[in-house]
């Protein structure tokens, strides 16, 4: 907001002196002998006139004190011919020079410079207005987006302790294994997903440290099939966003999963990243909803899509009765891309 203002300072500073060289340029050409006294005076007459609205209205604009305005007002105009009549070359010391000159410069210059004090003033309040109302904006979307993140960790570490604590109840040998794959995740998620995006390899390596944990359950092949087609490396992606998907995928599959039951597909092309996965209904779920009662999952992912990627993304969720599958398309998730966005919004 203090740049905003520092650039209308030096705007306001520019126009003046640009508008001074002109008016004494101008006098200059003409051939006046006595341009630079004229020229002080007029210029001094307009400066009075503009900021001495300008800060009135600075003061009134928006308020219910028209009483106090208008007097102000009245005692600007009356006082503003003041410094062209005095500084006037040609002046006498008369009244008759006074009473000549004085009605026209109310007349002329100073309606033009109230006008423009007016617009001017409207203009600043408008702008900053609306950057005032876009940082409170983005301050609730930041607010509401760390709330979201938040969410997912106590969400994501309760269902995993759950299933290290059958782990170490059947005294199963994987149990050491599933702690330090535990501890990896977490160190993910305290450090480094805090950032607005992250490269998608390292989401990608998030993603299947999770498989592996939670492949500990399972004595057959690997039950995830994932699938990577495109260069991970070219994009960015904001962090936590899949974990929801591929633990709701896990969460209502049958008890007993055949290995590649759950299906994931990670395509990224040209700037457009897609990301699909699929898993069966287990027999005592085909009449699901789409999130259980206190759950968190899609609805989660469906806010921070709408505040990270507003229209920039497309989600689909199709319950044929046998499988359950999310499909999730964002476009602008290339490298080059995010690295302005995130330039803007740190500035």
């Amino acid at each position: 907001m203090q740049r905003v203002k520092k650039i209308f300072r030096l705007v306001h500073l520019f126009v003046w002196l640009l508008f001074t060289f002109l008016v004494g340029l101008q006098l200059y050409a003409d051939g006046l002998s006595y341009w630079l006294p004229l020229t002080t005076g007029f210029i001094l007459t307009a400066l009075f006139v503009f900021y001495s609205h300008f800060h009135l209205l600075t003061k009134y604009l928006g308020k219910k004190k028209r009483r106090e305005y208008f007097l102000k007002l009245a005692g600007i105009v009356l006082t503003s011919p003041l410094p062209f009549v005095i500084l006037h070359p040609k002046n006498s010391g008369t009244w008759d020079f006074f009473l000549g000159y004085y009605p026209i410069v109310v007349i002329t210059i100073v309606p033009i410079f109230l006008f423009l004090s007016w617009l001017a003033r409207v203009t600043e309040t408008l702008v900053l207005n609306t950057i005032r109302k876009e940082q409170l904006e983005k301050q609730a979307a930041e607010t509401e987006l760390h709330y979201l993140k938040s969410q997912i960790n106590p969400h994501f570490l309760f269902n995993t302790l759950n299933n290290i604590h059958t782990l170490v109840y059947k005294q199963a040998p994987t149990a050491p294994e599933a702690v330090l794959r535990l501890a990896s995740l977490m160190r993910y998620m305290i450090y480094e997903s805090n950032a607005i995006t992250v490269p998608l390899p390292r989401e990608i390596n998030y993603l299947q440290d999770y498989i592996g944990l939670q492949q500990l359950r399972y004595k057959n092949s690997a039950v995830v099939d994932l699938t990577i087609h495109g260069v991970p490396e070219t994009c960015e992606i904001a962090p936590l966003l899949f974990i929801h998907l591929l633990e709701n995928a896990y969460k209502h599959s049958p008890a007993r999963l055949e290995p590649g039951a759950i299906k994931v597909r990670m395509e990224i092309k040209a700037n457009t990243l897609t990301f699909q996965i699929q898993n069966p209904i287990g027999s005592n779920q085909k009449k699901m909803e789409v999130e259980e009662p206190g759950g968190i999952g899609l609805a989660n992912v469906q806010k921070r899509l709408q505040i990270q990627y507003p229209g920039q993304h497309r989600l689909e969720i199709v319950n044929s009765g046998e499988t359950f599958t999310v499909s999730l398309e964002i476009n602008g998730t290339h490298t080059h891309v995010h690295e302005s966005e995130t330039q803007l919004l740190h500035h």
